[in-house]
């Protein structure tokens, strides 16, 4: 049924701009392809807010980064040449391949006030196309299948689930969905895959009889498959198959230990391309252990 709970670990990023950090976790670092899964927020921001809540251009490797948002709006360039807000119920889905950089700024908050709450997630590329092509694509309520039944709303970020499919191009096996609940309501989560989790994002859940407030992550077992809201309750399902061993060191993924040291030697060395709109500072390598002996995220 629950084969463990995983409580969100709160990070400041600065300026009092805070993220639960979920995936990756000691005891388990991935549910299926998900290898990352941050809680952005909540968080009211102020008109002129400062830049230093930005996050400035940096590098991925060996992922796809899906951004999710419930309130608020981030702005996305990368080295590709894409400039993209996201606002809430859209996708901003990054393949990183063989390599990208990108930025995420607070543009509206800065310029009228936001209350900013939201998920990234990051998904392990699967073997043999870790080195492809780096791409990105934007993903509106049209790509986003949408249903209502007795009390559930639900989104498909990504993937197949519930007999609908995402517009979102995938590269293995999975599923990502966003459920609002309301109270007493039940909803399912999808069967079919090795791995599944579903995460409380607001309000308090109920399974095998057991109450479950935000900040949780339950990795489920086979026989989980319903899940009840004993309040008003935010809530994402996501899961699929596992892609292998997978190591992390920064912003970086990879099967490869020295692929990951020389990412982290091309970024130190400038030679990843920063966004043409958006290359006048960076992020740069931080201290600490050698991707030869990669740390947790």
């Amino acid at each position: 049924m629950i084969e463990m709970v995983i409580e969100q670990r709160r990070r400041d990023l600065g300026g009092g701009f805070e993220v639960g950090r979920v995936l990756p976790f000691a005891k388990r670092r991935m549910v299926g392809p998900f290898i990352f899964f941050d809680h952005m927020g909540p968080i009211d921001l102020p008109p002129g807010v400062d830049a230093s809540l930005d996050v400035r251009p940096h590098p991925h490797i060996g992922l796809a980064t899906v951004s999710y948002l419930f309130s608020g709006e981030l702005m996305h360039r990368d080295s590709l040449g894409y400039e993209q807000a996201i606002r809430p119920q859209e996708v901003n889905w990054m393949t990183a391949g063989s390599g990208i950089t990108h930025s995420e700024r607070l543009e509206r908050a800065r310029a009228v006030g936001d209350r900013l709450h939201g998920i990234q997630a990051w998904v392990a590329l699967p073997d043999g196309m870790e080195e492809i092509a780096p791409a990105f694509s934007h993903h509106s309520s049209s790509d986003l299948p949408q249903w209502e039944e007795a009390g559930v709303v639900g989104t498909l970020i990504a993937g197949s689930g519930y007999g609908l499919t995402a517009g979102a191009a995938t590269h293995s096996p999975l599923f990502y969905a966003h459920l609002e609940m309301a109270p007493g309501a039940t909803a399912e989560i999808p069967a079919g895959h090795k791995e599944r989790a579903l995460y409380v994002a607001a309000g308090e859940i109920e399974l095998d009889s057991i109450h479950y407030g935000a900040g949780r992550m339950l990795v489920l077992g086979t026989g989980a498959s319903r899940v009840k809201a004993s309040q008003q309750a935010t809530i994402m399902v996501l899961g699929g198959e596992p892609v292998g061993e997978r190591f992390i060191y920064w912003n970086f993924v990879s099967s490869s230990k020295d692929r990951l040291a020389q990412a982290a030697a091309d970024w130190k060395a400038g030679r990843m391309k920063l966004p043409d709109a958006d290359d006048a500072e960076f992020i740069p390598l931080p201290d600490g252990p050698p991707p030869s002996a990669p740390a947790m995220s």
